[in-house]
């Protein structure tokens, strides 16, 4: 349970730190490569209204080179903190 939580926890500082990098590294010539990537998902939320109670659904990804890059450094980082325990 502890080795989990650790992992993501790793997973979602690797995503927040290749998204840092991916805005960074938009303007920069020769390191624009990072930030090449796609959205995908409902851009245009589905809306369920039942008269007392309204719900909204939608979900957009972002998902670009530096995102995933920093995703598998970190799991890597993640999965060799616990080789050494």
């Amino acid at each position: 349970m502890k080795r989990s939580l650790l992992i993501l926890l790793f997973v979602c500082a690797g995503i927040v730190l290749g998204t840092l990098v991916e805005r960074l590294s938009d303007g920069i010539s020769w390191l624009s490569w990072l930030a090449f990537g796609m959205n995908f998902g409902i851009t245009s939320p589905f809306v369920l209204d039942l008269g007392v109670l309204t719900l909204t659904f939608g979900a957009t990804f972002n998902l670009s080179v530096s995102v995933i890059l920093f995703t598998v450094i970190a799991v890597l980082c993640g999965f060799a903190i616990f080789r050494r325990k």
